[in-house]
This record gives C-alpha cells, sequence and structure tokens, in this order.
C-alpha cells in the first residue's frame, strides 16, 4: 500500500475489518475515539517538545527518530479513519466543505506569505 495507489475507502475498510475482527466496536464509540485520537497527537508532539526549529533536522535525519514519528501518525490517521467510520463522515465531502469555507475565510491576496492579517502579534493565526 502507498498513498499514490490506495484510496481512502481502502484505508477506513482496512480500519474496519481490524475493528471487526476484534470486535472492538463497543469500545469504539466516538467520546473513545476522539480521546484516544488526542492521545496519539500528544504522543506525535512528544517528538518534536522543547525542539527549536533549527534542531528539527535532528529528529528528520534519524531514521529510528522518524521511525517512531511514522508510527504516531499512523496511530493518529487509524484512529481518524475509525473516528469517521463511527460517525458516518465522508472525509472526502468533509475536507471538500472545510477547505470552501477555509479559501473564503483566508483569500490569497490577504494572506499570501502570512498567517496573520495584521502581522505578528496581531489579532492570532488563520488557522
Amino acid at each position: 500500500m502507498d498513498d499514490q495507489t490506495t484510496t481512502l475507502s481502502e484505508l477506513r475498510k482496512v480500519v474496519a475489518r481490524f475493528v471487526e475482527e476484534r470486535d472492538w466496536s463497543r469500545f469504539h464509540d466516538p467520546k473513545n475515539l476522539s480521546m484516544a485520537l488526542g492521545i496519539e497527537v500528544g504522543e506525535l508532539m512528544e517528538h518534536f517538545q522543547w525542539l527549536r526549529s533549527d534542531q528539527l533536522a535532528e529528529v528528520l535525519e534519524s531514521p529510528e527518530a522518524m521511525a517512531e514519528v511514522r508510527e504516531e501518525v499512523a496511530d493518529i490517521a487509524w484512529y481518524l479513519l475509525s473516528l469517521a467510520n463511527a460517525l458516518g463522515i465522508d472525509l472526502a465531502s468533509a475536507m471538500e466543505a472545510k477547505m470552501a469555507k477555509n479559501r473564503a475565510k483566508y483569500p490569497p491576496e490577504s494572506y499570501r506569505g502570512r498567517f496573520r492579517l495584521d502581522g505578528p502579534g496581531g489579532s492570532g493565526p488563520a488557522c
């Protein structure tokens, strides 16, 4: 499997099959899945905690560290897909709708090269 040939639908089925084979759906309600997702995001963040931007290469150039980061990213994707399955959310259409909203909220002519409309220290990040 790779990103170029695997569809989102196929990944969702892999996750659903894994859950079904273990009879875990009774544990995989939206509350538990959203909490698990948050925990996994925290575990990913631990790999970068306390690093300055100029120290990121230490992680990116370490095969061991990147293997751990890849696993955390996979865990995040797994829980996100499982949550989408549990809630019946079509991720592609949800992304399309959210991106349309973001395009209207953050027009490129106003935000190109910046994340705040009024510059650093202003009203907050654009996302």
